[in-house]
Order: structure tokens, then sequence, then C-alpha cells
């Protein structure tokens, strides 16, 4: 796992409180740690990414950057993303970890990117808090199997879909 860098993906729920996490793991002298630096560096309007915790003052290991995909559309909105969802992450990185699929020698040695989305809609903060823990511990898990499978892509291509499009039986 030194060099390897890591992607992962996974889409956890369904509705407004479904999470969906892309992860970057990889060694903090690769570059992960190059663009973790430079993320934490460079926030964007509405866009600031920060430290990952379990609680304060206790960053989850490996270090984790938290970048949201959608910008605080209110105060409900960014009490999720800083509470809940973040709360989701950190222990998903941490179950990450317990269960061996990150490497307890690698927690201080690499650096996680965690981009996160929350739907601006999201209404229940204890199914933010579950989906985002489970959507993180899987991705990483996705990453460190090389997940997907090459041939599930290329069958799926004949018939893509997400929660937000399905294209019709005439367009396929």
């Amino acid at each position: 796992m030194t060099s390897t860098l890591q992607l992962g993906e996974s889409f956890v729920g369904d509705g407004v409180n479904a999470a969906h996490i892309n992860t970057v793991l990889g060694h903090r002298e690769g570059p992960a740690g190059t663009a973790w630096a430079t993320a934490l560096a460079g926030p964007s309007q509405g866009h600031v990414p920060f430290v990952a915790v379990l609680r304060p003052s206790l960053p989850v290991k490996p270090l984790t950057l938290f970048v949201t995909k959608a910008a605080p559309a209110g105060d409900e909105h960014g009490l999720l993303i800083w509470g809940p969802a973040q709360a989701g992450v950190a222990a998903g990185v941490a179950d990450a970890v317990a269960d061996g699929v990150i490497p307890r020698e690698a927690a201080d040695t690499h650096a996680l990117i965690a981009a996160v989305w929350v739907n601006p809609a999201a209404d229940d903060a204890d199914t933010v808090y579950r989906n985002n823990r489970e959507a993180t511990r899987t991705a990483l898990a996705n990453g460190a199997a090389a997940l997907p499978d090459l041939d599930e892509v290329l069958e799926a291509r004949h018939a893509p879909h997400n929660p937000f499009y399905a294209p019709s039986t005439a367009s396929a």
C-alpha cells in the first residue's frame, strides 16, 4: 500500500439523506499528500475543506480532509455537513482502520481526502450520520480492492442510471 494511490466510491441510502462519498488515499509524500495540502490551503467559495475529527481535538487517522461537494445552502444544511456527515466520515475511516481495510501502519504515513455529498434537502441527522459512515467505509474498501471490476463497468454501459437519472428505453 505504500506507493499505491487508492480511489474509492460509494453511494449509501436513498432519498434526501443518502450519502455519496469519493475517496483518495495515498502516501503523504506522494500525489495524495500534495492534493491534501493544496486543497486545505486553497478553499473556494462555499467549499472549505477541514480535517475530520472523532471529537474536538481528536482527528481521525489517517488524517482525513473532508471536502463538501455541495456548498451549504443554509444553516441547517451546514450543520448536517459539519455535524453528522463529518462525524460519519470520521467514524467510517476509523472503522476501515479497525477492520484492516487501511493498515494500522498507514495511519501516520498516509493522507485521505473524502469528497462528501450532503443533499441540501437532507432532514434526518442520524440517517445522514449512518449513511456517511457506511459510505466512507465502503468507498475505502472499494478503493483497497480496486473496485469496480472492469467487466462490470463494461456491462453496465448498456443501461447506465443513477438516483437522479435513468435514460428512457428509447434513448438507451
